[in-house]
């Protein structure tokens, strides 16, 4: 199973993972940096690859070389995290 990086649902991953693949739940585009294992928003370019080219819209389909499904890291990932922090430092 894999998660979107859009809606955070869970759906079966098709054996090829194409430019055109959607989420069957939201139609978000799969093949994107967003659900890629390379994307990090604290990396440069927000990807861990050294080498890939430079994809401006990270929610775009892209047809990167470098593309791997990953842990999706979008949905409330980031909102949790934050929530997280602010909670340690609460009066």
């Amino acid at each position: 199973m894999a998660k979107c990086w859009n809606c955070g649902r869970t759906y079966e991953p098709p054996d090829k993972i194409t430019r055109e693949s959607e989420c069957p739940h939201c139609a978000a585009y799969l093949r994107c940096c967003r659900n890629c294992g390379f994307y990090d928003v604290h990396a440069p370019n927000q990807c861990r690859e050294p080498s890939a080219d430079l994809q401006p819209d990270k929610e775009a389909a892209n047809a990167c070389d470098y593309f791997r499904p990953g842990s999706a890291s979008g949905g409330s990932a980031p909102k949790k995290g934050r929530g997280d922090f602010d909670s340690l430092f609460k009066d």
